[in-house]
C-alpha cells in the first residue's frame, strides 16, 4: 500500500517511514502541509499518517479540507496531544483513527493493517482461489491446507491483485503500492514478484494480459 506521511519530527518519522517500508508499504514523507498537498496531487494513498501540529499549519484543517473534497482516504493521527477533547476533535473531523506519541511501531503496523481492512473491497474474511485459501487479515495462506510463506513485498503484490479480484491490475498499480517517490524502480521488479507468487501459488492464479497488467484468478 501506498502511505503518505505528514511528520515534521525527523526522527520520529524516519522510524516510521523506515518501519512501514521495512513491511513494504511504500512511504511518501512529507515533512509540511505544502509538501503532503503536492504530493497528493500526483499520486494516490491508501493510507495518511498525519501528525496534528506541521510548521506550516494544522493537521486539523488538512483532514477537514480533506473531508469537504470527498477525499475518502483513511486517516491515522499521529500526535502528542493526548487530551479526550483533542482525541474527540481529531474523530469528529474525519480521522480513522488516533494514536498518541510516543507509541509502539508494532501497534502502528496493527492498526495501519485495522484501517485498511475496513476500507478494502476484501469484504469476505476467507478468499479461495481453486486450491489456495487467502485470510487477509491474517496475513495467511495455504495451498492444499499446506502454509505458504510469503515475503512482505510478495504480500504487497497479492493485495494489490486481491484489491481487485477478477479485473486487471496495471503494472504501474502494482509498481505504486511497492515504491515511494525517489526509489530506484527496478524495470522488471513486478514481473519478478509475480514470478514467485506464480511458483507457491499456481501458475494459473496470476494471469498476464500483455501490455495492461495482472489479474488474479475469480475466487
Amino acid at each position: 500500500m501506498r502511505i503518505l506521511l505528514i511528520e515534521d519530527d525527523k526522527t520520529i518519522g524516519g522510524a516510521v517511514r523506515d518501519h512501514a517500508s521495512a513491511d513494504a508499504h511504500a512511504v511518501d514523507w512529507a515533512m509540511s502541509l505544502t509538501d503532503a498537498r503536492g504530493f497528493a496531487d500526483v499520486a494516490a494513498y491508501g493510507l495518511v499518517l498525519l501528525d496534528l501540529q506541521l510548521p506550516d499549519g494544522s493537521g486539523i484543517s488538512y483532514l477537514r479540507d480533506m473531508r469537504s473534497r470527498s477525499d475518502t482516504t483513511p486517516v491515522i493521527v499521529l500526535t502528542a496531544r493526548d487530551q479526550i477533547s483533542d482525541r474527540i476533535e481529531g474523530l469528529n473531523s474525519g480521522a480513522d483513527d488516533y494514536l498518541v506519541k510516543p507509541f509502539d511501531l508494532g501497534e502502528l503496523s496493527a492498526r495501519i493493517h485495522a484501517v485498511a481492512r475496513r476500507y478494502s473491497q476484501q469484504s469476505a474474511p476467507q478468499i479461495t482461489i481453486g486450491a489456495i485459501t487467502i485470510v487477509p487479515a491474517e496475513r495467511r495462506i495455504s495451498r492444499d491446507g499446506e502454509p505458504l510463506e510469503l515475503t512482505a513485498r510478495e504480500w504487497a503484490v497479492l493485495d494489490s491483485l486481491l484489491s481487485r479480484p477478477g479485473s486487471i491490475v496495471s503494472k504501474a498499480r502494482i509498481e505504486d503500492a511497492l515504491y515511494a517517490f525517489g526509489a530506484e524502480i527496478e524495470s522488471n521488479a513486478v514481473e519478478v514478484y509475480v514470478s514467485r507468487l506464480r511458483k507457491k501459488l499456481g501458475a494459473e492464479t496470476i494471469a498476464t494480459v500483455r501490455g495492461i497488467g495482472y489479474r488474479l484468478a475469480a475466487s
